[in-house]
């Protein structure tokens, strides 16, 4: 299924922007937009404003589709959120795709200073003032789209019953299979998906570890991958907490992150596609956060787009 923003079946999801100037970040948006992506996905954490980040990319571009992987709801109002998103809406015709997260405990406590209870009762409660929002400027045509960042059960349902979709992270296809039926047929469904593009195991794997790390000192992705059968000889000494020394198992490096030639992360992203999947946005992963892997990215446009 699609929302009223087309974001097609594959985008570009990635990471590394904030670490260039703004105007750099004009130009390589134009540059993703020539290599063909239809969407490209950007997250919030302690770096840009994702709404704004959001404006900047927009306004470089004249079709991409720009999606909030996520945007957190500990950082602004429902109120501040909803215009937010409406504003973006109105001003850039169905190119924005609004994405929420609850985020994670150390993220939120650790660095916002906020408190992190009960997220699902707190999404919830999100959601409804959002769609009470007052909002005198003018607006789109329709309501906005919006996705949630959902792993367990409860929060695939508020994503189904309270949202338009939902937008895992950090997930093997096996994942989106649960994700599928419990969303039911129409909710979109926008799977983010790492990969390499190495053809050597060893380093390979080890740049994927690297990435991994911070990923298995948070809890709610650990406890998805336990609820999905992967046990402690998988996860690593330590995982799911912040001083934690994970060491993820060949078997799990090779679930979560698609390594190898164009073909390997071909197959990877059809993996989630007949899964259930109506949309995957493929992150390269990169030793040097400060170089956007330019390349890698227009090989996999190649092959994928």
């Amino acid at each position: 299924m699609q929302t009223s923003v087309d974001i097609g079946r594959i985008g570009l999801w990635q990471g590394v922007l904030d670490q260039q100037p703004s105007s750099r970040v004009r130009e390589i948006a134009a540059e993703i937009e020539a290599m063909g992506w239809g969407a490209l996905w950007i997250p919030e954490s302690t770096g840009r404003d994702a709404l704004v980040s959001s404006s900047v990319l927009l306004g470089a571009t004249t079709t991409l589709k720009v999606a909030t992987g996520i945007a957190q709801i500990h950082a602004r109002d429902p109120i501040a959120m909803a215009n937010g998103q409406r504003t973006l809406a109105e001003a850039y015709g169905e190119r924005f795709l609004l994405g929420l997260g609850v985020s994670h405990a150390p993220l939120i406590e650790g660095v916002r200073k906020q408190a992190y209870v009960k997220p699902y009762s707190l999404m919830k409660a999100y959601l409804a003032a959002m769609a009470g929002a007052m909002f005198t400027a003018v607006g789109p045509p329709s309501p906005p789209p919006t996705v949630l960042a959902a792993l367990g059960p409860k929060m695939l349902e508020l994503s189904r019953d309270a949202a338009q979709g939902a937008h895992p992270y950090f997930v093997p296809p096996e994942h989106t299979v649960l994700a599928r039926s419990v969303l039911g047929p129409q909710p979109l469904l926008a799977v983010e998906q790492m990969v390499i593009l190495d053809t050597d195991p060893a380093t390979a794997r080890a740049l994927a570890r690297q990435d991994m790390v911070r990923y298995l000192r948070l809890p709610n992705y650990v406890n998805n991958l336990r609820r999905l059968g992967y046990g402690e000889d998988d996860l690593g000494a330590g995982a799911g907490t912040p001083d934690g020394n994970p060491d993820p198992s060949d078997r799990l490096v090779d679930a979560i992150v698609a390594w190898g030639d164009e073909d390997a992360v071909k197959a990877r992203v059809q993996a989630h596609l007949d899964a259930g999947a109506d949309h995957v946005c493929v992150q390269h992963l990169v030793a040097d956060r400060t170089r956007p892997p330019l390349e890698q990215w227009r090989r996999l446009a190649e092959v994928l787009l």
